[in-house]
């Protein structure tokens, strides 16, 4: 959690665009990321994250058609969606390229079968097919590609350089790497809220922030990388190509599919995070999730749901 959100879930992977809600600053989205999925019900969870990921759409497809209109574009005949979740983006990436395979990569078989049924109502089912596969280990396994999208799924990766580079040996000349990593925090509500002291969003960032750099110190063979993108594309063999931040803004009143997600989001840190709250800030939260409460989340009129995210890219060089 840390400038990082949604689209993830990795961890082998289970991401996502899609899993990370907690993360995507948040978050992680779209996606909490989470270490493992034995502990998720994924028959509760799978609606959630696709619905959180349909919620974000609006940026996914800006930064897809970005990338589909660059002049320099190759032909993309094969993409490769890492932690692909529920497979909201999987499904948009085959809209958006329509004469390429999309193959979602996710650790988690009940969101891959999630991914198959949605491309099958979307009368996308024989272009968009899933692999099960932990990364880094299983990067061999998934060939090679004209696109490999990575969302928000690379900070769980110990070592994200040699991640990386894993990825850039998959991609064939002129190919793309985009890595949507960073951002910024969401914001929820305003900074006063009427109970409690004001500021909730920026202690509960705060504490995010220190979970963040937990979780990373916490990887298998973590390795502390400077989070300047471009030089780490570089240092993988691959050529920069610019980077873009993508708003979501969702302003009050807020639609009850939003405000599900900005409720799942509080309850997750509340409960993710009582040891590091005060007293007050508890009670607060507590408010918050009643919805019963006239101050709470489900009732009051002054929620919306405020958040960016950075998408970058490299490109593999044609006489690589």
């Amino acid at each position: 959690m840390s400038q990082h959100t949604d689209h993830g879930h990795q961890n082998g992977i289970t991401s996502s665009h899609h899993h990370d809600s907690t993360h995507d600053h948040q978050r992680d989205n779209t996606h909490g990321h989470h270490h493992g999925t034995t502990a998720f019900d994924w028959d509760v969870m799978g609606p959630r994250l696709e619905q959180n990921a349909e919620l974000s759409r609006p940026q996914y497809e800006a930064a897809a058609r970005w990338i589909a209109g660059l002049p320099t574009a190759p032909k993309v005949r094969r993409i490769l969606d890492i932690g692909s979740g529920p497979g909201v983006i999987a499904c948009l990436l085959a809209e958006v390229f329509p004469e390429a395979e999309v193959v979602a990569v996710d650790g988690t078989p009940a969101l891959l079968e999630r991914t198959r049924a949605r491309a099958q109502r979307l009368g996308l089912g024989d272009r968009v097919r899933t692999q099960q596969a932990d990364i880094p280990d299983g990067l061999a396994e998934l060939g090679e590609a004209d696109l490999i999208w990575v969302g928000n799924a690379l900070h769980h990766m110990g070592d994200q350089r040699a991640v990386l580079a894993g990825f850039a040996a998959l991609l064939r000349p002129g190919g793309t790497v985009a890595l949507v990593e960073g951002g910024l925090p969401p914001r929820q509500l305003p900074r006063d809220i009427g109970m409690g002291r004001p500021g909730l969003e920026a202690r509960l960032d705060a504490i995010t922030a220190d979970w963040f750099e937990d979780m990373r110190a916490s990887l298998p063979g973590t390795k502390r990388e400077t989070e300047d993108w471009s030089a780490l594309f570089t240092a993988v063999g691959l050529d920069p190509q610019g980077t873009r931040s993508f708003l979501l803004d969702l302003p009050a009143p807020l639609s009850e599919p939003a405000r599900d997600q900005v409720i799942d989001e509080f309850a997750r840190r509340r409960e993710m995070f009582e040891e590091f709250l005060t007293a007050d800030d508890i009670a607060v939260l507590d408010r918050l999730l009643d919805p019963e409460d006239p101050a709470g989340l489900r009732r009051r009129p002054d929620v919306f749901l405020l958040t960016v995210r950075t998408v970058h890219l490299a490109r593999r060089g044609d006489l690589c």
